[in-house]
């Protein structure tokens, strides 16, 4: 029996919890094995829901259960994540989390202890939702260099950008409907902002260079600013923006890395990548470029990249070895120092 404990019942969580429970059958013939939901860890009440009876609040219990040998951490931010997840792994237990800022502030010491303690520290739902990408990038480009990564990484910013370019809505009604389709959050600061986004690129960065990326020594700016006008300016020239998050390694080792809404060509792989969907393209020395796109978030998509998490996590062979290092932050390329073109009367750079 494989027996998993979920820290969070937020949305992804209580996905998570819903995946196992639904494809139990389906979970348990690729283990070879019976899976279940032992422990579900949440600070709030939740009367009368299908799972109360395996609520708890004390975290010690699941660390001290010989028993859980995955922890699914779903509660976000860097405080009781970021110590609930530490002592699973001392505990010997592997973890899975779809936590991007815990990912991209601490995941060196993570990737170490997990090391230590020969198990495994995995964040496929960190970046992209439902899209596979740490997985193919650590197996399936293993034979390249990664020269660069951009992409659409957050859906709340791409899904306001599609209105704003096809039906004409300003950024702030734009922004309203986004909320009340669920698709931002009442603080959408982290969105708009571009600090999602600006996570979700150190993390791709760094799994491609092999040197950790600190998400406050990157350039980010988000889409707060763009107007009808940047909009139409672009049609003209035959361009969309974009929120993107871009990562390049330079010929001197030093990473290029931004996130900032740019002007793509209509004809660019990412530029029909619309509504709440991401899309991210890899370059590599030996296959070029490889675009991968899908609902970067939402409640199944991104249970669904934890629960691929956890079936290779509960398989005693399968163990990651992702591990990048921490060299501090020096090797970060200033944006002022990046040679763009501009979109004519805007600040918008131009990216071919």
């Amino acid at each position: 029996m494989v027996n998993v404990a979920v820290l969070g019942y937020g949305v992804v969580g209580s996905g998570v919890v819903e995946l196992i429970d639904n494809n139990n059958a389906i979970f348990s013939e690729k283990l070879g094995q019976p899976i279940d939901v032992k422990y579900i860890l949440d600070i709030r009440d939740f009367k009368g829901d299908k799972y109360e009876k395996k609520l708890i609040r004390d975290f010690s219990v699941i660390e001290n259960d010989p028993e859980i040998s995955v922890v699914v951490e779903t509660i976000g931010g860097i405080g009781a994540a970021y110590d609930f997840t530490k002592r699973a792994l001392t505990a010997g237990k592997n973890v899975v989390t779809s936590n991007k800022e815990l990912v991209a502030t601490h995941a060196p010491e993570l990737l170490i202890l997990a090391r230590q303690k020969g198990v495994s520290y995995l964040f496929e739902a960190s970046v992209g939702g439902g899209i596979p990408i740490i997985r193919p990038m650590f197996y399936c480009l293993a034979a390249n260099e990664i020269n660069k990564i951009v992409g659409i990484l957050n859906g709340t910013t791409n899904y306001i950008l599609t209105k704003m370019i096809y039906e004409k809505t300003p950024f702030d009604k734009a922004l309203v409907q986004a909320q009340k389709l669920g698709y931002a959050e009442a603080d959408p600061t982290a969105d708009i902002d571009g600090h999602d986004t600006c996570r979700k690129i150190c993390i791709l960065a760094a799994l491609a260079f092999g040197r950790h990326v600190y998400p406050e020594c990157v350039y980010t700016k988000g889409i707060r600013d763009i107007t009808l006008d940047d909009i139409s300016k672009a049609d003209a020239h035959g361009r969309v923006i974009k929120l993107l998050g871009s990562a390049k390694k330079l010929e001197n080792g030093d990473i290029e890395i931004f996130v900032s809404p740019c002007a793509i060509r209509k004809t660019h792989a990412l530029a029909n990548i619309e509504d709440v969907y991401n899309g991210i393209m890899v370059t590599g020395d030996a296959v070029g470029d490889v675009t991968f796109n899908g609902r970067g978030a939402g409640k199944f998509p991104t249970a669904s990249a934890v629960c691929s998490d956890v079936i290779d996590a509960a398989r005693d062979s399968i163990q990651y070895s992702i591990f990048w290092k921490d060299e501090g932050r020096d090797f970060i390329r200033s944006f002022e120092d990046i040679k763009f073109n501009y979109l004519p009367g805007t600040d918008i750079p131009v990216i071919e």
